[in-house]
């Protein structure tokens, strides 16, 4: 062999022993530095203590999911974040984690078996609470707790990487513990919420936020144990193979939440590439006042408002085919074109002028696709079902049959949606059924307060079903009677409440110290 190749083979040898002697230091330094500052029989013990079911575990699991429940039907996050500092979930979810690290498959299902009763008994306790809860209506705080986002997976991530390391290093317990149930516990009670009311849009998202931070809250647990050394000398089952399979593990886990980035990535890119192209095709002179995408339709559908100079405008359809060029496929555009004149100094007038106009315009957009998609959780519908308004400030849905639910709970439904809105008229047409009894006190011809509401009920009721007339059993046919009886009095009583609200009565048979409104019953 030549001097040259000698030379050669003893610098690639040379760079392989710098590399090894160079990670070899590196190791050195992370066992001495990092896994060599920690007591791992003791955290091991504390975790293995604190991570198991006990009645303890499950009342007070109990009692943060009742607070957490009534502090998202108040829409009060002050309350929601109460509960979290009593609820005990943060203790079997970093116990599965670390279990995962040590290959531990006794403490994997001891924790496992505690998560799971905590969860069933915090989503039955909740489901009792918001049965038993005359205030139904889906808040703020529940409707943001339906669909998982971004900025979810960023909260259990930090709050598992936090709560790992205090746990490991022996500080801040409480305050991280607080962070963790923070991404748990009010999905928790949603899933409830969801169960009590049969709202499965409610409850299919809350459970899906669950699982997905249940999964980024375990797998962080498990990295940050091993990195701190845990898993590498005290389990003396640990091998390449049970490694090999603890990856494959991850990687099963791993998939939702996959899934579930993707599909955000991919929806924030669309709406990246839709603005790009539109600030393209419109030029700098131009501005894109609002955009959105709807996802949930097929095909997808883009609105959007521009403001453009007149000699800028361009048509719908050559718009909507280069969108669905840019994006490979199919799309339904709805855009709006504000024109302004050309000008130097006109323009810059009055795009300033329409900026603010456009944020408002934009805010407002976003107040009532917020509001759409409350009333459609309420009613049981799609958002595309809820009729919106934007000149008379009105929202309508029809509402579908819930299980147990009487006229009077969707007129409580509508007056809840209508209190958390700001200057909307909520109308929510519920299913046909019976109007509620109107009964009154022995030997009386007047209205008590209970009565009153049965009757104001059978008002709100025609009124949505668009009918001008019920039926009141008793009432007279023809002119009153000189001296009616008592039941006809009660009839005519009822008769004049209609009348004030634009209802009229027809005389229908029965009556009596107990009855109800009808339609279509009438003599």
């Amino acid at each position: 062999m030549s001097m040259e190749g000698l030379t050669e083979r003893a610098y690639v040898a040379g760079r392989r022993v710098n590399a090894g002697l160079a990670r070899l230091a590196l190791y050195r330094w992370w066992r001495r530095r990092v896994v060599g500052t920690i007591d791992h029989q003791a955290v091991v013990a504390r975790i293995i203590d604190e991570s198991g079911w006990s009645p303890r575990y499950a009342f007070m699991t109990m009692m943060s999911a009742g607070i957490a429940v009534l502090g998202l039907l108040l829409s009060s996050p002050a309350v929601v974040i109460g509960a979290m500092l009593i609820s005990p979930l943060m203790s079997p979810i970093l116990g599965f984690g670390f279990s995962l690290a040590l290959f531990d498959f006794a403490e994997m299902r001891r924790s496992l078996l505690a998560l799971a009763i905590g969860s069933f008994a915090a989503v039955a306790f909740t489901a009792l609470i918001v049965t038993a809860s005359p205030l139904q209506a889906p808040t703020a705080e529940i409707v943001a707790r339906t669909r998982p986002n971004l900025f979810d997976l960023g909260v259990a991530l930090f709050a598992a990487l936090a709560g790992s390391f205090a746990i490991i290093r022996g500080r801040g317990e409480t305050i991280v513990g607080v962070a963790i149930t923070t991404a748990l516990m009010p999905p928790l009670a949603v899933v409830g919420y969801g169960l009590a009311t049969w709202n499965l849009p409610v409850l299919g998202g809350a459970l899906a936020l669950f699982v997905t931070n249940f999964i980024t809250i375990s797998l962080s647990a498990t990295v940050m144990a091993r990195y701190y050394g845990f898993g590498h000398h005290l389990s003396s089952r640990q091998s390449w193979a049970q490694t090999v399979v603890l990856l494959l593990v991850f990687a099963v886990m791993a998939v939702p939440l996959g899934l579930s980035l993707n599909r955000i990535a991919r929806e924030a890119l669309t709406i990246s590439s839709v603005r790009s192209l539109l600030n393209e095709r419109f030029g700098g002179d131009a501005r894109v006042t609002q955009l959105e995408v709807a996802f949930d339709r097929n095909p997808n559908v883009v609105r959007a408002v521009v403001i453009t100079p007149r000699n800028r405008t361009q048509r719908t359809a050559d718009l909507q085919q280069a969108i669905e060029t840019a994006l490979g496929r199919p799309v339904r555009l709805d855009i709006d074109q504000i024109l302004l004149e050309p000008g130097a100094g006109a323009l810059d007038a009055q795009r300033e002028e329409l900026r603010q106009a456009g944020e408002q315009t934009n805010l407002e957009a976003q107040r009532m696709a917020a509001l759409a998609r409350m009333i459609a959780l309420i009613t049981g519908v799609a958002s595309d079902d809820v009729t919106i308004d934007r000149d008379h400030r009105r929202a309508t849905a029809a509402a579908v049959p819930l299980p147990g639910a009487t006229v009077a709970t969707y007129r409580t439904l509508e007056e809840r949606a209508a209190a958390e809105t700001d200057g909307w008229n909520v109308a929510i047409v519920p299913p046909q059924g019976p109007l509620p009894e109107i009964a009154f006190a022995d030997n009386v011809d007047t209205l008590d307060p209970s009565a009153r509401a049965a009757v104001l009920t059978s008002i709100w009721a025609a009124q949505r079903w668009n009918v001008p007339m019920l039926a009141v059993p008793g009432l007279p046919v023809g002119e009153p009677p000189v001296r009616p009886n008592l039941t006809q009095r009660r009839a005519m009583t009822v008769a004049a409440l209609l009348a004030t609200q634009g209802i009229r009565a027809a005389p229908a048979p029965g009556g009596g110290q107990r009855f109800s409104l009808s339609i279509g019953d009438a003599q």
